[in-house]
């Protein structure tokens, strides 16, 4: 409803101002002269920009709670809970405490749903987006169970563990990233400053050059003169691939490829099953059915290929078959693993196999994530050397040629 700012006076014939809400011009006159004031002026309000301020908070009630805020909901809910605190008074303290406005409000909304007759899991499946299906899963059986704190509890250390293998995972792959980045960068001025002032001193000779010193000129008058181009494709390239990764099929496509990449692809594969092994031991611990436990985990596992091997375990499970012949048949596993997971079924220690499962690829992960810069070193040198290489031959060639034809004349 439109808003408008007004001018007048009061009963007493005092000055006033101010704004009102109404439909029209006519409708803010009568509301006015309902309440008393006789008004001199009316306009209609300009929408006002946000500030500065303004806009920064927007920004963070609108993002969404990371990894971090996780933990420490899970953390401190379990905490206040052990303490014999009753949930709602527990998640309303929680609500004042906790930093991130969004997780505020979708805890103000969990105390709703709790008031009105839902039971916890059931108001964190209103969230999706914040809570996943592991999550709710866990705190469903714990509120059956009567253990929601110990089920808190193991949620917070699987979040815990999850976030010191990401951070692993991204410290070795800052090295990599920065040295790629220099390189795009060292092209660039190169192509853009350097080559074309060699260019200029060339062509004031008048001589034939080398192969090697044309390629360089002609890719530098490429993107000199076509830059717009580049950038074109590159924005339009970008755009459409991520338009792509948001699709079904697109996304399965690069969960797949990914996991084969070179020297980072068996780390983010021995990850993702270190991942799987951990949610779905905590899930049969807490007496998650089987087929059911490896739904969520599937879910959990945040990679579309390995989800849908993991899918398909569980179809074969529903058909009858062993957890181990279809992890056979999912063919995710080493023979070392399958070999554990049998004798979990076997003794009825399922659980606590895949403990030791999540161990074996921990230390495989840990092990290779310390040595994936020495593997990766060796790649990025042979690619540096290449460029000085091609630099050298196309800069100096000519350059000598020229020397030995001033010095023969």
């Amino acid at each position: 409803m439109p808003r408008f700012d007004y001018r007048g006076r009061d009963r007493a014939g005092s000055a006033t101002n101010g704004s009102v809400e109404a439909p029209s011009l006519d409708g803010a006159a009568s509301q006015l002269l309902n309440s008393g004031v006789t008004p001199i002026e009316i306009t209609e309000s300009r929408p006002r920009s946000p500030s500065l301020a303004e806009r920064y908070r927007k920004w963070r009630a609108s993002r969404r709670p990371k990894l971090d805020d996780m933990i420490l909901f899970a953390r401190q809910l379990y905490t206040l809970m052990r303490s014999g605190v009753p949930i709602i008074r527990a998640l309303n303290g929680l609500a004042e405490n906790v930093d991130n406005p969004y997780l505020q409000d979708v805890i103000r909304d969990l105390v709703t749903g709790l008031e009105s007759g839902l039971n916890l899991s059931g108001a964190m499946a209103r969230h999706p987006q914040v809570f996943s299906d592991l999550f709710i899963s866990m705190v469903q059986v714990g509120e059956h169970s009567g253990n929601l704190d110990d089920a808190l509890l193991q949620l917070s250390e699987y979040l815990e563990r999850e976030k010191d293998t990401r951070d692993r995972i991204k410290t070795a792959m800052r090295y990599p990233m920065f040295v790629i980045v220099a390189i795009a960068i060292a092209i660039s001025v190169i192509n853009f400053f350097v080559i074309p002032t060699f260019a200029g001193i060339f062509a004031k000779f008048d001589a034939e050059l080398p192969w090697q010193t044309r390629l360089l000129v002609g890719m530098s008058n490429f993107m000199v003169e076509y830059w717009y181009v580049m950038a074109a494709i590159l924005i339009a390239g970008i755009v459409g691939i991520r338009a792509w990764l948001k699709t079904p099929n697109g996304r399965l496509t690069w969960d797949r490829y990914k996991l084969k990449l070179p020297a980072v692809g068996i780390i983010l594969h021995q990850a993702l099953l270190q991942r799987f092994a951990t949610s779905f031991a905590m899930t049969l611990r807490a007496g998650v059915p089987l087929t059911q436990g490896l739904t969520v985990v599937g879910n959990a596992v945040d990679n579309a290929y390995v989800e849908q091997r993991i899918q398909g375990m569980r179809t074969g499970v529903e058909q009858g078959e062993s957890l181990t012949r279809t992890a056979t048949h999912s063919e995710m596993f080493t023979p070392l693993i399958l070999q554990m997971i049998a004798v979990g079924e076997e003794t009825g220690a399922v659980d606590e196999m895949l403990d030791n499962v999540a161990t074996f690829y921990n230390r495989e992960v840990d092990y290779r994530l310390k040595y994936l810069s020495s593997a990766l070193e060796p790649i990025l040198i042979v690619i540096l050397g290449a460029m000085v290489f091609v630099l050298a031959l196309g800069v100096f060639l000519p350059m000598w040629d020229l020397m030995s034809a001033v010095r023969g004349g």
